[in-house]
């Protein structure tokens, strides 16, 4: 499903138009990006939890030349699903 599929699935279960559905789910993944970048975590119970994790500075390699390089530390988002979100995938 891509994001317009999405849209249209939205507007027709919530009976919104298209166009507030869309309004409604940028809003949504705005409120999860900027909780993220603040490093709070966003809890749905029954879906499950968004938050960004710290990684920590390591050593890779480029395939290309074998050289050993030096990857940054950085934060990255992370998903973990609810139990209720799992149960129902695994139907």
């Amino acid at each position: 499903m891509n994001k317009a599929e999405l849209i249209t699935n939205m507007a027709e279960k919530s009976k919104l138009t298209k166009k507030d559905a869309e309004v409604a789910l940028k809003a949504f993944i705005e409120s999860v990006v900027e909780a993220l970048e603040s490093s709070e975590k966003v809890q749905l119970v029954g879906f499950g939890t968004f938050e960004a994790r710290q990684r920590e500075e390591r050593k890779g390699r480029n395939p290309k030349t074998k050289e050993e390089i030096i990857i940054p530390a950085s934060k990255v988002p992370v998903f973990k699903a609810g139990k209720e979100f799992k149960d129902r995938v695994n139907k």
